[in-house]
């Protein structure tokens, strides 16, 4: 009887950065559990993906603003599969545009909620049924290192997430790794242009930005690496080694 491919729980797994994960995975022979906030529907070529590896997958919808959804997540994933997953990998986030001025309670807490609180409750939903080799993979921002002053609770959120990593990897242990990955401009919105994202190239140490393959290449040697825990691997082509005084969205604008 052949043995069970591994499988990888993706919080918000079917669009952008996140279904770009997913199709690495899946190429990689994962089994999946993509999860999603509205929908779990993955986008048009991520099922392509999954369609040509022939993936056993399935998704799930949980809105982590809301109170125990992370550990209903967890426990809907491994009631369909039969079994717990083998790698989290924590990208689900919500991200907003307060500053300084205008930062309140309730946008601060919508934020530690989803981008903090439900990451390291589903760590620890991993930690409880975790077997050799299990991971948890967080996904960051490369401004944890250098942050502006801009959509401060997003940046506040990420940055409590980037602490958390050494702290459940300690806490972990031996049985569970906790990593996290910090990418930095990787899937332009349609608020660039090429020429500004071609400037904003030239600003980064290497010259050039992060692409989702880079981030996902990342993924699999951390899913793997069973030596190393605790750690966050900067994929941003240097961002994190300068300072930028506000989101990538406001600079290298030109003319």
């Amino acid at each position: 009887m052949s043995a069970l491919p591994p499988l990888a729980l993706v919080t918000g797994g079917c669009h952008r950065l996140g279904a770009a994960l997913s199709a690495q995975l899946a190429r990689a022979g994962y089994a999946l559990a993509l999860h999603g906030h509205s929908n779990a529907e993955p986008e048009a070529d991520l099922a392509a993906i999954l369609r040509a590896t022939e993936a056993d997958w399935h998704g799930f919808r949980a809105d982590f603003g809301e109170g125990g959804e992370a550990e209903r997540l967890f426990a809907a994933v491994t009631a369909h599969f039969g079994r717990a997953p083998d790698l989290l990998v924590n990208n689900a986030s919500i991200f907003g545009q307060d500053d300084i001025s205008d930062l309140n309670a309730d946008s601060l807490n919508a934020h530690m909620t989803v981008n903090l609180a439900a990451p390291v409750l589903l760590t620890q939903a991993m930690q409880r049924q975790a077997t050799a080799g299990s991971a948890v993979v967080m996904i960051l921002d490369q401004r944890v290192r250098n942050p502006g002053g801009d959509q401060l609770s997003y940046t506040l959120s990420k940055q409590a997430l980037a602490a958390s990593v050494r702290s459940l990897a300690a806490a972990a242990a031996p049985h569970l790794r906790v990593n996290g990955i910090a990418p930095g401009l990787t899937l332009a919105t349609a608020d660039y242009s090429d020429a500004q994202l071609d400037r904003l190239a030239a600003l980064m140490p290497l010259e050039r930005l992060s692409q989702s393959d880079d981030i996902a290449a990342a993924l699999l040697y951390l899913a793997k690496a069973e030596a190393v825990t605790g750690q966050v691997l900067y994929v941003d082509g240097g961002a994190n080694m300068k300072s930028f005084d506000r989101d990538f969205m406001h600079l290298a604008k030109g003319e």
